[in-house]
């Protein structure tokens, strides 16, 4: 069979002439001649499946650069590449729904305009990490800025610290970006996506290193939630302390499901297994919130070395008192090294104050 011209090839592998043209020249479907005196592009039947490929990968959304890869690969290679790609899409689209229902439920309270400037404030802030009493190393990394506030709890061997310090690498930009309120939950997703993949990016043949992360991000009074893990977030507001995350733990879907009350989940032996985690599962997931900063807000940022062993009461008591976020920095730590200290602590404390 002879070459077939850009039309009858065209109609062979359901593509438009423009797109085949397109693909010619970006590099990624060269016509096997061109006509030297009309310059129409001619094609050889052998390329048919080729293009049909290409068409397919489109319509699945993959870029061009990557097409481009995947059909330089055997089947069996193309296959898992393909399937990668669909699972990130999965993910970007699972996030995307989430963000959609959070906006959805933030434009229904009456907040449409998501304006920045509804109330001028100011973080004020401190983070400390300490290895404690037990641990002879530390994988915990506790970051804090006036729009950025961060910790994450490294685990699984001797990665656990170059997990949590990517994960936290990985977010730390935004701490540098002017992020508008109505972006804010979009751009802690991506980041958060950014560091998962940065934390799978550590596997080695016999190790896949985890962490939590847990972070705000700032925009004038409004404020961004993510969090994945045990690492958590707690508000003292008006005298009351809340817990705004929950720990994504084996032991509290057991809790949630009635089968242990937290008292025998506080003391179970399985109290740190994760079931959330970066670099953990086949895809990130992440818990997102949008909330509204007040003047007086004092937020926790900590991992479990922390809350695991000073009582809640406690907690609220050294948070209530009168005192900068460094000094409650230290006398947080204090206290977890006052109750043995066997894991390391990360916190950080931060003061939403007017300006």
């Amino acid at each position: 069979m002879g070459l077939m011209t850009i039309g009858a090839f065209a109609r062979a592998v359901r593509l438009t002439p423009k797109a085949l043209r397109l693909y010619d020249q970006v590099g990624l479907l060269v016509p096997a001649a061109v006509d030297p005196e009309s310059g129409y592009r001619l094609y050889d039947p052998a390329q048919v499946s080729v293009a049909r490929l290409v068409g397919q990968l489109r319509r699945i959304g993959m870029p061009l650069a990557q097409i481009r890869v995947v059909c330089g690969l055997e089947p069996t290679a193309a296959a898992e590449a393909v399937t990668a790609y669909w699972r990130q899409v999965s993910a970007d689209t699972a996030v995307r729904a989430r963000l959609a229902t959070l906006l959805v439920d933030h434009l229904s309270e009456g907040g449409a305009t998501m304006s920045d400037s509804n109330c001028a404030v100011a973080v004020r802030y401190a983070a400390g990490c300490d290895t404690g009493l037990v641990r002879d190393s530390n994988e915990d990394v506790a970051y804090a800025s006036g729009r950025l506030l961060a910790v994450a709890d490294g685990m699984r061997g001797p990665g656990g610290a170059a997990a949590s310090a990517a994960a936290v690498a990985a977010v730390t930009p935004l701490a540098f970006a002017d992020v508008p309120a109505a972006d804010l939950l979009t751009v802690l997703a991506g980041a958060v996506s950014n560091a998962d993949r940065a934390v799978r990016g550590l596997a080695s043949d016999t190790d896949q290193p985890v962490t939590t992360l847990t972070a705000l991000l700032f925009s004038g009074s409004r404020l961004a939630v993510v969090h994945v893990g045990d690492t958590r977030v707690y508000l003292l507001r008006g005298g009351e302390l809340s817990l705004l995350t929950q720990d994504h733990t084996w032991v509290q879907t057991q809790v949630d499901q009635g089968r242990l009350d937290r008292d025998q989940a506080a003391a179970h032996p399985r109290r740190a297994v994760l079931v959330r985690a970066l670099g953990g599962g086949r895809q990130v997931e992440a818990d997102l919130a949008l909330r509204t900063a007040q003047p007086g807000d004092r937020y926790l940022l900590c991992s479990d070395g922390l809350s695991a062993v000073v009582d809640r009461g406690d907690l609220r008591s050294a948070l209530a008192a009168t005192g900068d976020p460094e000094g409650t920095v230290r006398g947080l730590i204090e206290l977890a090294r006052g109750e043995g200290a066997p894991d390391n602590i990360a916190c950080v404390v931060a003061d939403v104050v007017a300006v």
